[in-house]
This record gives structure tokens, C-alpha cells and sequence, in this order.
């Protein structure tokens, strides 16, 4: 271990480097030393310092019947320092667990407050306040509770044991703030609004804010206004006026996978109207299509954009987390915008992460015939960042896909990217061995539709390790594209056992979990192909190798 000055700022730390027979240990993704992380928590700017709390077991790589609240800072949300936990079980009302929650800066104090989720001595879910113990020291690294916790109990209607994970609140027309909760009751999942003055005294909003039928719980709702005039800024949560729409994100727990909705909220009457309804098939939208969950967004003031954060799963066994040590990563932070179409939103990783790019190659103009594969070499494949934009052939030659007949995740299984279309699969083989026998596959593939053209995305895992004990689920998803479209974008963030892939600029993401036995380390490669009978063109390719974040755990802090 080394010393490390974190930054001009007064906190030190130790800087942990990864184990050498960690193979599947990020270098530049989050997590912390050891154990079990889950959800995000309350995600914010404050006093020129980011906070990043999260669900964790201290105690094993297992979620535990004991969560608490870790805590770590960042000056740039790339490189973190680990603190002491904040919230932990200790009273009547979260003594069996402190779960999700957000955070709230309420302008009146200019300081934070996090609602957060107990499970209390009955094991009953009821909401809870948090503040600092010191609102003026930025590392915020103590926490008060309130004396009139609990401040929101199960109303009839909710199950006692589906109660929980406080959205951010905003501030009202009337001056009133709101929260969303998520709930249940039987199989109707609900998320249901409170409303108060002072932030401590609650009542329940009489009108059902947002409900579906036979989907369990509504986990981890995520409320928050979007601008409709084509802009990429984000927008403060208590805005609500005619240049904003607004969206509503739910993570449902018998899915295990984060869905949103876009629509208006009608503040007279207290509700949401989504402009489409839950369906359960695949025309549903979602924030990414692979492994995101319980995801959790934050207005960052300071660069004036929406930053959006999610929890990553394992996909090997839980004895081999126990053997690891650790569970469960976070996905890069990403900023949101609302698309220019008002449809759909666009993600893309905060630029900061570019700073970790290290050694560069690029290819330009290079034919990709039919069958053909082509290595990207000189960099570490193994942690890397990879932009490749492809030019295509004429779409009128695609195949024809009769879309309301298709799943896409059967689509991308069945479509091992080694069989032949017409336009695609073309894309890239990650954490690839030398012969491919290993590779994870994402790729684009072009159909023609009744009245249209669509574009299939996969993340194929099903050749990802020659281990047995994985879940190498294939991920995939169908969307419209430009009848007039030229070329389209991939870029894939590959980090040992993570790659995270974005589509046609963002407008697609797919989050994928892999263990290789061969593709470890130097002996990672990392291939363009198409095995398409039609030719595609890489019109450009770059790729970096990435530098290791830092990642330290506070040793002492300097009183100034």
C-alpha cells in the first residue's frame, strides 16, 4: 500500500491496489475494498465534493439481514476515497436494516438530508430522516437521526414489507415537497407520493400517482423533469414548467431489471400520465438492457447535466463471490438527456473517464468483407475504451424481420454472432482469446420491417467463458432507425469482467457481466468482425487502453 494525497484537499488516504488473483476485479469502475454492494444511494454534489453512498454487508460478499449505508467521496466521480459507513441499524425503527433512500438538498439550509428506508423492529418498511452531524464539513462524514423517526409508516393499501426506497424530493408550485415511494399491494405494483411543508411532518397524496397490474413492487422510483427543446443539460428536480418533461423510472424487483416511463405530471392532480403503459414485452423502454438495476439519478449543479448511476450484479455463484470476496459493481456514471425525437433518453458515460485513457490506436477506412475479422492490437484489451463507427451498405438489401413476432433476447441467442445475416451481426469481440473460442459478442444486425428499417443490438455471453457455473444470459433489443441511415455508432467501456456497451450514440445500452477462464488480463484480445454477407466499412475505429482509477480508504483528515 502507498500513501496517496487525494487531491489538494485535506483527506488523506491508503490506496489499495488490485489483487494480482483478482482477475475480475475492476480497474476503473466502483466498488469498494471488499464485501457485498447493492443499490446506489443518494448520489450528490455538495461543497464542491461528490458523494456516492450504497446498500453494503460489511460482514460478507452475500447481501446481508443487516444492510447499512457506505459512504465515498470524489472530486471528479472517477477516482474515490472510501469513508465510514453513515447510517447503520441501531434504532426500534431500523434495526433490522437501513435500505435505499435518497438525498435532498433543501435550499432553505443549504444542506443535505437523506430519506431512507428501515426495517424496523417488526420488520415492518417505514421511512426515516437522516442528517449531517456537521453540515460545514464537505465530506459530510457523520450522520444524525431524527427524533421523529419513523416519518412515513405503511399506509392501508401497501404491504408492510413493500414499502421503501424514497425517491429525491422536489419543492411544489405551493411551496410543498413530494417524494415517491415505491410499494405493493398483491400483485399491483405502485408508486405512491407523500407531501409536506418542514420535510419532516408527511401525509399521504390521496390520488394513486402511477400504478401497474400483475408486476410485484415497484422498486427504486426515480422521479425527475427532462428538457424538450433538444438540449443535453439536465435539469434541477423541482422544475416544472412547459420546457420539461418528465420521466419516471422504476426498477421492478420480479424482473430484476429498470424500466422508464415518459410523460406529464399533472401537479393539480397529483399524478403521472405516462405517454404509454407497462406492457411486459419488449417495446417497453428501458435505461440499459443487460445487467442495470436499482438505478439512481442526481442533478450535478455544478456541470449543469443529469448523472445517472446503477448497480451491476454478479453472474457467477455466490460461492465463488464468498471465494472473491466481493460482490456487485456500479456502472460508469452516466449523463442523461431526453432524445430529439422526445421518445426516448440518451445516455453516455461522464466524460471524466476519458482521462484514464492511456496508450491509443486507430483505424480508419478499413473493408469489412463478409466473414472477415480484423484485431485491434496495441492496447490492453482487458480494461479498454472502444469507439467504432460503421458505414453501411444500402439498407433496401436487408432481410426482412417481422418484428411483432420476434423477442429480441430469443433473437440474440438464437443469433450467435458467428451466423450470417445480410447486413450484420457486425460489431466487436470482447475479452476475445487468441482463437475466439472465448468472446463476447456485441453487435448490430439491419432488418427491413413493415414501413421501416430496425436495427437489432445484442450482447451475446453465451461464448463468454469455458466455465460452466455462469449465467451467460444473451441480451438484445429491436429499435427504429433512419431509413436514410449511413452509419452507426458502438462504443464498448471493457473492464475485466464488465463491458458496458452504448448503440448508435447512446440511444441503446446493453450491460453485460463476464468471467473468461483464457480471455484474462495480457490474454485478452479484442476483434472487429461481420459476418454479414454484405460488406460494412470502419469508417473510424479508436481504442485506449485504461489506467487504473484510484481507490482509497480515508487514513486522516488534516483540521484546518
Amino acid at each position: 500500500m502507498e500513501i496517496n494525497h487525494a487531491s489538494p484537499h485535506s483527506i488523506y488516504s491508503i490506496k489499495y491496489k488490485v489483487p494480482e488473483k483478482q482477475p475480475y476485479r475492476t480497474w476503473y469502475h466502483f466498488q469498494p475494498p471488499q464485501n457485498w454492494m447493492n443499490d446506489p444511494n443518494a448520489p450528490m454534489y455538495f461543497k464542491g465534493v461528490y458523494h456516492f453512498f450504497y446498500q453494503h454487508n460489511p460482514h460478507a460478499a452475500t447481501f446481508g439481514e443487516k444492510m447499512v449505508w457506505a459512504h465515498s467521496v470524489s472530486y471528479d466521480l472517477i477516482n474515490w476515497i472510501h469513508l465510514n459507513h453513515v447510517i447503520e441499524p441501531s434504532e426500534p425503527y431500523d434495526i433490522n436494516s437501513c435500505w435505499s433512500g435518497s438525498a435532498t438538498i433543501l435550499p432553505s439550509e443549504e444542506e443535505p438530508v437523506i430519506l431512507y428506508t428501515g426495517i424496523d423492529k417488526n420488520k415492518h418498511q417505514v421511512q426515516n430522516i437522516a442528517m449531517p452531524k456537521n453540515p460545514s464539513d464537505p465530506f459530510l462524514r457523520e450522520w444524525v437521526k431524527h427524533p421523529q423517526n419513523p416519518v412515513m409508516t405503511p399506509p392501508s393499501g401497501v404491504e408492510v414489507n413493500s414499502f421503501r426506497d424514497p425517491s429525491t424530493a422536489w419543492q411544489g408550485k405551493d411551496g410543498k415537497w413530494r417524494v415517491v415511494i415505491g410499494a405493493q399491494n398483491g400483485d399491483e405494483g405502485k408508486a405512491i407520493v407523500y407531501q409536506s411543508e418542514d420535510f419532516v411532518n408527511w401525509t399521504l397524496e390521496l390520488n394513486p400517482f402511477f400504478a401497474t397490474d400483475n408486476t410485484g413492487v415497484c422498486e427504486c422510483p426515480d422521479f425527475f423533469p427532462v428538457y424538450i427543446n433538444k438540449s443535453t443539460n439536465g435539469v434541477d428536480t423541482s422544475v416544472q414548467n412547459q420546457s420539461v418533461r418528465h420521466v419516471l423510472k422504476i426498477s421492478y424487483f420480479r424482473r430484476h431489471e429498470d424500466y422508464y416511463f415518459l410523460g406529464k405530471y399533472v401537479y393539480d392532480e397529483g399524478n403521472f400520465i405516462p405517454d404509454v403503459k407497462f406492457t411486459g414485452t419488449g417495446s417497453d423502454l428501458r435505461l440499459d438492457y443487460g445487467k442495470f438495476y436499482a438505478s439512481k439519478s442526481f442533478f450535478d449543479h455544478a456541470k449543469n447535466m443529469r448523472i445517472l448511476w446503477a448497480w451491476v450484479n454478479e453472474c457467477d455463484t455466490t460461492q465463488d463471490d464468498i471465494e472473491k470476496g466481493w460482490a456487485g459493481l456500479q456502472c460508469i456514471p452516466r449523463q442523461v438527456w431526453l432524445d430529439e425525437s422526445g421518445k426516448r433518453l440518451m445516455q453516455w458515460p461522464i466524460e471524466e473517464v476519458e482521462k484514464l485513457r492511456d496508450n491509443h490506436i486507430s483505424i480508419t477506412g478499413e473493408n469489412l468483407v463478409g466473414g472477415s475479422i480484423i484485431e485491434v492490437s496495441g492496447i490492453t484489451a482487458s480494461q479498454a475504451d472502444v469507439e467504432v463507427l460503421f458505414e453501411l451498405p444500402e439498407l433496401e438489401n436487408a432481410e426482412w424481420l417481422d418484428q411483432s413476432e420476434v423477442d429480441p433476447h430469443l433473437l440474440c441467442s438464437e443469433e450467435y454472432a458467428s451466423r450470417s445475416g445480410i447486413i450484420g451481426p457486425f460489431g466487436l469481440l470482447a475479452l476475445a482469446s487468441e482463437d475466439q473460442t472465448e468472446h463476447t459478442a456485441v453487435f448490430f444486425r439491419i432488418y427491413r420491417a413493415p414501413n421501416r428499417y430496425v436495427c437489432l443490438m445484442c450482447s451475446d455471453q453465451s461464448r463468454s467463458s469455458l466455465r460452466q457455473d455462469l449465467d451467460k444470459t444473451t441480451y438484445g433489443t429491436i429499435f427504429d432507425i433512419d431509413p436514410n441511415l449511413k452509419t452507426i455508432s458502438l462504443r464498448s467501456l471493457i473492464d475485466r469482467s464488465i463491458i458496458e456497451s452504448f448503440g448508435e450514440k447512446g440511444r441503446i445500452c446493453i450491460t453485460s457481466r463476464v468471467y473468461p477462464s483464457l480471455a484474462i488480463d495480457k490474454d485478452a484480445h479484442l476483434y472487429v468482425f461481420n459476418s454479414g454477407s454484405q460488406s460494412v466499412v470502419i469508417s473510424k475505429l479508436n481504442a485506449w487502453s485504461m489506467k487504473q482509477a484510484e481507490f482509497g480508504q480515508e487514513e486522516s483528515i488534516n483540521k484546518q
